[in-house]
């Protein structure tokens, strides 16, 4: 019986975590060999089955637009015929990677002659609740499989049809090489109450990251008694000072504005140190507004660029995912500083700088899950960070921060090794 036929006559999302759970202990004892060939067969079947996942995507975006949905989330929605050869691509390359399971991370022998080692073990179970982004149905999947868990995900309505085509050919594709396709799992079908059962799945799940608004992943932190590792809002900055180089500047903010605006590591405010402002905040707001990016600036930058949108008190808190931003001048490098730490969700944050000792203080003072200087924001990403695809971008200090790989799915555990020992 193939993996689809198994889930047909399952009765209740806990039917299903049950099933994840029990395919967990399957999974952890596959070989390193045997998940990087897994996941070489979901690669392949993600590319045979192109038109159906495209179909199936077209049907998603087709019912969104009629709902209203914003533009934003139509683009995190889409999958056409490239991206889903880049979501094989991204599979194949966490089937590349090292695996982490069994590495050892410390060890030493006690004075006693017991040897102890610390080494890497999978999680079990990994849950995932996000919003209208069917790509990470196959991301987490994959991570999952290569660090040697089970994944049982909550992609929402906006991509139902997407990621019930998307599971069911990866759960087939694992029973293709002699695995259970019981390692994946979805809880898409029982709507809210599948996210309820999953975010009280402790005992069953045993990590569950949330990816999407502001609000869902609120509701998952305060509501879970599953662990949870939070991923948080991206409300992003990027700091121009006075030895800012004009083309540095123009092309880094347009870049982490314009390239895509609809995610997380998109820029959201610029602030602008006041001695730079007549020069930088003309440029980089024309650089802007030809890419069709819509400012809302304080009263400083109204007077030094036109058609500029009077900016509220809300607008600094504003992720707007989209082709806007706020644009502010500060005094100086602590006013910046004091407005990042007011306004960020420690995502990300840049500064454009030829000044050494305002790059290090910015690097050491800003306490952000990634801060750079002069490069763009967009480069948060697990992909970009060498980590194949990510499970999403962790803005808490516990366990994980930043983009998280394959490492931060895996926990640890000592090993013991005696000969006859005993304690006095």
């Amino acid at each position: 019986m193939t993996a689809a036929a198994v889930s047909e006559t399952v009765q209740t999302a806990q039917d299903r975590l049950k099933l994840a759970k029990d395919a967990s202990r399957a999974i952890a004892r596959l070989t390193s060999d045997d998940k990087a060939r897994a996941l070489e067969a979901v690669a392949q079947a993600l590319e045979a089955s192109s038109a159906a996942i495209i179909d199936a995507n077209e049907r998603d975006i087709a019912r969104g637009r009629a709902g209203g949905i914003a533009e934003a989330l139509v683009d995190r929605l889409r999958l056409d015929a490239k991206r889903v050869v880049d979501l094989a691509a991204a599979v194949r390359e966490v089937a590349a990677l090292p695996d982490p399971v069994g590495r050892v991370v410390g060890g030493h022998r006690m004075p006693n002659g017991v040897r102890l080692e610390q080494v890497r073990v999978p999680f079990g179970v990994v849950g995932a609740i996000y919003e209208a982004r069917p790509n990470v149905t196959v991301d987490i999947a994959a991570l999952a499989l290569r660090s040697g868990n089970a994944s049982v995900l909550r992609g929402g309505s906006a991509a139902k049809e997407s990621n019930t085509v998307l599971v069911r050919i990866m759960r087939d594709a694992l029973e293709s090489v002699g695995i259970t396709g019981e390692a994946i799992q979805s809880v898409d079908d029982f709507g809210r109450d599948g996210a309820r059962a999953l975010m009280h799945a402790r005992g069953l799940v045993d990590v569950l990251v949330p990816r999407g608004s502001a609000s869902l992943i609120e509701t998952v932190v305060t509501e879970s008694t599953v662990p949870v590792i939070e991923t948080g809002a991206g409300i992003v900055h990027i700091v121009l000072d006075e030895s800012a180089p004009v083309d540095w500047a123009c092309e880094i903010v347009v870049n982490a504005k314009v390239q895509r605006p609809s995610v997380c590591n998109a820029v959201e405010t610029v602030l602008v140190l006041r001695q730079a402002a007549p020069l930088l905040v003309p440029a980089v707001a024309s650089a802007l507004q030809s890419e069709g990016v819509a400012i809302h600036g304080d009263d400083v930058v109204a007077g030094l660029v036109s058609n500029i949108i009077p900016a509220t008190e809300e607008d600094w808190a504003t992720e707007y995912l989209g082709l806007e931003v706020a644009m502010r001048v500060v005094d100086t490098l602590d006013d910046a500083l004091e407005h990042i730490r007011m306004y960020s969700t420690k995502h990300t944050e840049s500064i454009v700088t030829n000044d050494a000792r305002n790059q290090e203080r910015f690097l050491a003072e800003v306490d952000s899950a990634v801060v750079m200087a002069n490069a763009s924001t967009r480069f948060t990403d697990g992909a970009e960070f060498g980590f194949g695809a990510e499970v999403g971008i962790s803005t808490q200090k516990l366990h994980a921060r930043g983009p998280m790989g394959l490492a931060e799915l895996t926990s640890t555990k000592w090993l013991a090794r005696g000969a006859g020992q005993t304690r006095a």
